[in-house]
C-alpha cells in the first residue's frame, strides 16, 4: 500500500536552533495519525513543511508516492497555524472565493459547513465569530476541494465539548472514506479516542511511531507520552 504521506530525514534550522533534526512520519490512506509532542518539538514547523508554507533545509516529503510539489499539494487539505479569513466576509462568501479559486463546486463547501454544525452562522461574519467557530470554518476550508490527505493543526483549539466531538467524528467518518489525516495535538484524552497511529517528536527527531498501545504505559497513553519524552530529553531512546 502506498502511504498517503512520508516525511524522511526532515532538518531545518530557524534563528540558528534545530527545529527538525532529522524527522520522518509515515501516514497511511484511510488512518487518523496523531503528531505529538511537547512545544518546540518541531510540530508546527514539519506541516508547515507539508503544506509548503516553509522549505525544509533538508530532506524528503512525499505524497502518494510522489514528490510533494503543487500538483501533489491539491490533493492535500492543510489548516495549518489557524485560519486566514476575511472579518468582513461571513463563511458562505469564503467558500464561494475559494471555490472559485480551486475550481471545485461550491456546493462541497457548503456540505462541509453542514458536516461542522456551522448552519445557523454561516451568514454571519467572521469578525463575529468566537475562536472555535473560526477553527470550523478553516477546517471546512481545508475540507473544500475533498483532499485524500489533511494536515490539521490543533484543530480542536477553542471548541467546546460538542464541537471537539463533531470533529472526532468527522475525522472517523473521513478515515472510513480513505482519507488519511495528520493531526497534530496537545489533548492526549482526544488522540487516545481518535488516531490509529501516533508518532512522537522530540527536539526535532521522531522519539516514536507506531500504534497507540505502543506508546501507552499499561494502557495510560499520558504517562507513556511523558516517560518517552523524559527519556529521549534524557538521550535514552
Amino acid at each position: 500500500m502506498t502511504e498517503a504521506l512520508r516525511v524522511t530525514g526532515a532538518y531545518k534550522s530557524l534563528g540558528g536552533n534545530r527545529a527538525l533534526n532529522g524527522a520522518g512520519l509515515t501516514v497511511n490512506p484511510g488512518e487518523v495519525y496523531g503528531l505529538l509532542g511537547p512545544n518546540g518539538a518541531g510540530k508546527t514547523t514539519v506541516m508547515k513543511a507539508i503544506a509548503g508554507l516553509a522549505s525544509l533545509d533538508s530532506g524528503e516529503i512525499a505524497a502518494f508516492g510522489r514528490p510533494m510539489d503543487a500538483r501533489s499539494r491539491g490533493e492535500v487539505g492543510t489548516l495549518v497555524e489557524g485560519p486566514a479569513l476575511w472579518p468582513h466576509l461571513d463563511a458562505l462568501e469564503h467558500i464561494r472565493v475559494h471555490a472559485r479559486l480551486r475550481g471545485v463546486p461550491r456546493e462541497w463547501g457548503y456540505a462541509a459547513l453542514r458536516a461542522l454544525g456551522m448552519d445557523d452562522v454561516a451568514r454571519r461574519r467572521t469578525s463575529a465569530y468566537s475562536l472555535g467557530m473560526r477553527w470550523r470554518l478553516g477546517i471546512a476550508l481545508a475540507l473544500l476541494a475533498r483532499p485524500r490527505l489533511l494536515v490539521l493543526d490543533e484543530p480542536t483549539n477553542g471548541l467546546d465539548p460538542v464541537g471537539t466531538r463533531d470533529i472526532r467524528t468527522l475525522l472517523r467518518d473521513l478515515a472510513a472514506e480513505g482519507v488519511a489525516t495528520l493531526v497534530s495535538s496537545h489533548q492526549l484524552d482526544q488522540v487516545a479516542r481518535t488516531c490509529d497511529r501516533v508518532g512522537v517528536l522530540v527536539s526535532g527527531s521522531t522519539a516514536y511511531e507506531g500504534p497507540l498501545d505502543g506508546l501507552a504505559a499499561g494502557g495510560d497513553l499520558e504517562s507513556g507520552f511523558f516517560d518517552l519524552v523524559t527519556r529521549s530529553d534524557a538521550g535514552v531512546r
